[in-house]
Protein backbone atom coordinates (compact mmCIF):
# COMPACT_ATOMS: atom_id res chain seq x y z
CA UNK A 1 0.00 0.00 0.00
CA UNK A 2 1.61 3.68 -0.80
CA UNK A 3 1.40 5.74 1.98
CA UNK A 4 -0.64 8.88 1.28
CA UNK A 5 0.57 12.40 2.14
CA UNK A 6 -2.03 14.46 4.42
CA UNK A 7 -3.38 16.56 1.20
CA UNK A 8 -3.56 13.13 -0.29
CA UNK A 9 -5.76 11.92 2.60
CA UNK A 10 -7.51 14.89 3.51
CA UNK A 11 -8.54 16.22 -0.29
CA UNK A 12 -8.01 19.33 0.86
CA UNK A 13 -6.81 21.02 -2.22
CA UNK A 14 -4.36 22.77 -1.12
CA UNK A 15 -1.47 21.35 -2.98
CA UNK A 16 0.55 22.83 -5.17
CA UNK A 17 -1.89 23.03 -8.17
CA UNK A 18 -4.77 21.74 -5.97
CA UNK A 19 -8.27 23.05 -6.70
CA UNK A 20 -8.25 25.25 -3.25
CA UNK A 21 -4.68 26.18 -3.63
CA UNK A 22 -5.57 29.77 -5.24
CA UNK A 23 -8.33 30.33 -2.72
CA UNK A 24 -6.28 29.64 0.06
CA UNK A 25 -2.91 29.13 -0.41
CA UNK A 26 -0.60 25.97 -1.08
CA UNK A 27 -0.54 24.30 2.61
CA UNK A 28 3.13 24.64 4.45
CA UNK A 29 3.70 21.09 5.04
CA UNK A 30 3.71 20.85 0.90
CA UNK A 31 6.49 23.09 0.86
CA UNK A 32 8.56 22.04 4.31
CA UNK A 33 11.34 20.26 2.58
CA UNK A 34 13.40 19.88 5.91
CA UNK A 35 10.35 16.95 6.79
CA UNK A 36 10.86 15.09 3.33
CA UNK A 37 11.22 11.80 3.60
CA UNK A 38 9.82 11.50 7.44
CA UNK A 39 7.36 8.70 7.68
CA UNK A 40 7.78 7.80 4.04
CA UNK A 41 6.39 11.36 2.81
CA UNK A 42 6.56 13.93 0.52
CA UNK A 43 8.09 17.11 2.87
CA UNK A 44 5.82 17.09 5.73
CA UNK A 45 2.96 15.36 4.40
CA UNK A 46 2.87 12.52 6.89
CA UNK A 47 4.52 15.19 9.54
CA UNK A 48 2.15 17.69 9.30
CA UNK A 49 1.40 18.18 12.80
CA UNK A 50 4.19 19.61 13.71
CA UNK A 51 4.16 21.95 10.91
CA UNK A 52 2.35 25.82 11.78
CA UNK A 53 0.09 27.35 9.64
CA UNK A 54 -2.04 24.16 8.32
CA UNK A 55 -5.73 24.90 7.58
CA UNK A 56 -7.62 21.72 9.61
CA UNK A 57 -11.13 21.71 9.48
CA UNK A 58 -11.48 25.22 7.41
CA UNK A 59 -9.42 26.74 10.32
CA UNK A 60 -5.74 27.90 10.32
CA UNK A 61 -4.00 25.91 12.82
CA UNK A 62 -1.50 27.70 15.52
CA UNK A 63 2.17 26.66 16.29
CA UNK A 64 2.49 22.57 17.30
CA UNK A 65 1.94 23.69 20.81
CA UNK A 66 -0.99 25.18 19.98
CA UNK A 67 -2.32 22.48 17.65
CA UNK A 68 -1.25 19.17 18.83
CA UNK A 69 -3.95 18.05 21.10
CA UNK A 70 -6.12 18.50 18.56
CA UNK A 71 -3.97 16.61 16.00
CA UNK A 72 -3.92 13.69 18.75
CA UNK A 73 -7.30 12.83 17.30
CA UNK A 74 -7.16 13.27 13.87
CA UNK A 75 -7.75 10.57 11.45
CA UNK A 76 -4.63 10.90 9.35
CA UNK A 77 -2.14 11.13 12.30
CA UNK A 78 -3.99 8.04 13.94
CA UNK A 79 -3.32 6.62 10.54
CA UNK A 80 0.30 7.25 10.23
CA UNK A 81 0.79 5.72 13.87
CA UNK A 82 -0.82 2.83 13.18
CA UNK A 83 1.33 2.52 9.70
CA UNK A 84 4.88 3.55 11.22
CA UNK A 85 4.64 1.30 14.53
CA UNK A 86 7.71 1.50 15.97
CA UNK A 87 9.54 3.37 13.42
CA UNK A 88 6.59 6.34 14.32
CA UNK A 89 9.32 9.39 14.68
CA UNK A 90 8.24 11.25 17.82
CA UNK A 91 6.87 14.57 17.20
CA UNK A 92 10.16 16.01 19.68
CA UNK A 93 13.06 14.54 16.77
CA UNK A 94 10.38 15.88 14.16
CA UNK A 95 9.92 19.53 15.76
CA UNK A 96 13.79 19.53 16.74
CA UNK A 97 14.33 18.88 13.10
CA UNK A 98 12.37 22.21 12.15
CA UNK A 99 14.49 24.48 14.73
CA UNK A 100 18.12 22.80 13.63
CA UNK A 101 18.05 22.41 10.20
CA UNK A 102 18.21 25.71 7.53
CA UNK A 103 15.91 26.40 5.65
CA UNK A 104 17.09 26.16 1.95
CA UNK A 105 16.29 30.02 1.93
CA UNK A 106 18.95 29.87 4.86
CA UNK A 107 21.26 27.93 3.19
CA UNK A 108 21.18 30.51 0.33
CA UNK A 109 21.78 33.36 2.27
CA UNK A 110 24.50 31.93 4.30
CA UNK A 111 26.36 30.97 1.16
CA UNK A 112 25.92 34.89 0.15
CA UNK A 113 27.38 36.08 3.53
CA UNK A 114 29.96 33.95 3.26
CA UNK A 115 30.94 34.81 -0.74
CA UNK A 116 30.93 38.20 0.08
CA UNK A 117 33.55 38.12 2.92
CA UNK A 118 35.41 36.22 1.40
CA UNK A 119 35.49 39.09 -2.00
CA UNK A 120 35.71 41.68 1.17
CA UNK A 121 38.81 40.15 2.40
CA UNK A 122 40.57 39.88 -1.23
CA UNK A 123 39.93 43.84 -1.71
Amino acid sequence: MMKQNCWEFKKCGREQGGKRSKELGVCPTVTEMRLNGSHGGRNAGRSCWVVAGTLCGGVEQGSFAQKYHGCEKCDFYRQVRQEEGSGFTLSVVLVNRLRTTPTPLQNVLRKTAELANTQNRGL
